[in-house]
């Protein structure tokens, strides 16, 4: 019986015989398999791909235990901060990575077609947010650059499908990032050492969230989680809900945007100052020159919690929006 074999099968196949390490490799060859047609015709095909993948783990455990290292992936920040998705198999976060920024990462209905990091940025009004798209985490052997780039990250996306056992995916992310020491802010207050450890901000996707009917999973999810996660319901799909995904990664950075005027003209408000939530005028006038922070002698202000033009000393503290005219 003929193995019939889709042209998908091929582009992994392509990628297996260009993969540079053990890894990649084995991510091509398990996309092989998963894409196969299942009948007799593959039997022998399905083995071989088996003794394949057997021996690059293998191989990929010589070299852990030798003290050697795959290629590593190191990416550089762009935008206003780095978000990282992160999650099990098949839960959609190459297709969200994809949906959301001008990213083109490999999108497939089978696990592990995600088999190195993809960066992409996401416009959020007039900013950008950058978004990295990851492999699904794996307890038998995780790459060293995986954990670099989490630990580096200004935030993490745990993304899970509210269509299937979404509980058990965070349990299981969650879990995952605990056993290299890397936690929630949420989690900040264990009571062990948190020496070594890395705390950050988390927000979870429940992603599939596709139709009115599947609602109702999300508000199951909500119900039977113990901790109090901060969710967001998206559909890849439809789109549902990427606005308020978008502020809400806005507002878990802690930023704002500040635009400047000169004296006698309009605001720029093309290009704004991003900051830290809570910083002040000093801070503005250091960002935008050494000498001004040194130079100083007041502001005016126009937005939240002043009127219009108002005087300010170097120690007001600014609001997303404000528009301020240094004087020197």
């Amino acid at each position: 019986m003929p193995a019939n074999l889709p042209p998908a099968y091929f582009e992994a196949e392509n990628r297996y015989r260009g993969a540079k390490t053990p890894t990649e490799g084995i991510a091509a060859l398990e996309e092989m398999l998963a894409i196969m047609p299942k009948h007799k015709g593959t039997d022998k095909l399905k083995a071989d791909l088996r003794r394949r993948i057997s021996k690059l783990k293998s191989k990929q455990q010589g070299k852990k235990k030798s003290g050697r290292r795959d290629r590593g992936y190191s990416i550089e920040k762009e935008g206003v901060g780095q978000v990282v998705l992160i999650g099990v198999a098949n839960v959609g976060k190459s297709a969200l990575v994809a949906a959301l920024t001008n990213a083109d990462p490999h999108v497939a209905e089978f696990p592990y077609s995600t088999w190195k990091p993809t960066p992409g940025m996401m416009y959020f009004e007039d900013i950008q947010i950058q978004l990295i798209d990851t492999p699904p985490i794996n307890k038998e052997h995780t790459e060293p650059w995986l954990l670099d780039i989490v630990r580096r990250s200004d935030m993490l996306l745990v993304v899970v499908d509210v269509q299937t056992d979404p509980v058990q995916q965070l349990e299981e992310t969650v879990s995952f990032l605990k056993e290299h020491k890397i936690a929630p802010l949420q989690l900040s207050h264990l009571s062990q050492d948190t020496i070594g450890w890395t705390f950050l901000s988390l927000l979870v996707v429940a992603n599939k969230n596709d139709d009115h009917l599947i609602e109702e999973n999300f508000e199951i999810f909500k119900s039977l989680l113990e901790d109090n996660w901060p969710l967001v319901n998206v559909s890849t799909k439809t789109g549902h809900n990427f606005d308020v995904l978008k502020q809400s990664l806005f507002d878990a950075l802690e930023i704002i945007r500040v635009y400047t005027k000169t004296p006698g003209k309009e605001p720029d408000l093309g290009t704004p100052f991003v900051l830290k939530k809570g910083s002040k005028i000093e801070d503005l006038a250091s960002k935008i020159h050494k000498d001004f922070f040194e130079k100083l002698k007041y502001a005016r202000v126009w937005g939240k919690n002043v009127y219009d033009g108002q005087m300010v000393q170097r120690d007001h503290i600014l609001q997303d929006g404000d528009v301020v005219e240094i004087h020197l």
